[in-house]
C-alpha cells in the first residue's frame, strides 16, 4: 500500500506562501488521484485541492481558488500544493490523500500550517 508523508508547513504572516510537499512510498502515486485536505481546531476536515493522476484535471473550493496550486511528479511520486497570498483562516493541519477510484487508500500525518496577521 501507499505511504503518505507531509512536509513544507511553517509559520507565515498573512499574505505570504507557503509550499507544502507529498512524499509517496510503497506505490506509484500514478495510480491515484491525489488531494490536499485541512482541518482547523474543532472543525472538519475539508477539501482544499485534487488533481486527477495524470495531472490534466485540478479542482479548488472557491476558499482557495486563485491563490493555491495543485500540482503532481509522478517521476518522483510527489504532490505539491503552492499556497500564495496566505490568510489567517488557512490556519489549520493539512493532510495529503490518495484515491483509487471511489476508495480512500491513504491519508498522511499532516502538517501544521499557522498564518498570523
Amino acid at each position: 500500500q501507499v505511504q503518505l508523508v507531509e512536509s513544507g508547513g511553517g509559520s507565515v504572516q498573512a499574505g505570504g506562501s507557503l509550499r507544502l510537499s507529498c512524499q509517496a512510498s510503497g506505490r506509484t502515486i500514478s495510480d491515484y488521484d491525489m488531494g490536499w485536505y485541512r482541518q482547523a481546531p474543532g472543525e472538519q476536515r475539508e477539501f482544499v485541492a485534487s488533481i486527477s493522476w495524470n495531472g490534466q484535471n485540478t479542482y479548488y473550493p472557491n476558499s482557495v481558488k486563485g491563490r493555491f496550486a495543485i500540482s503532481r511528479d509522478n517521476v518522483e511520486n510527489r504532490v505539491y500544493l503552492q499556497m500564495n497570498s496566505l490568510k489567517p483562516e488557512d490556519t489549520a493541519v493539512y493532510y495529503c490523500r490518495a484515491l483509487e477510484g471511489a476508495t480512500v487508500v491513504a491519508w498522511g500525518q499532516g502538517t501544521q500550517v499557522t498564518v498570523s496577521s
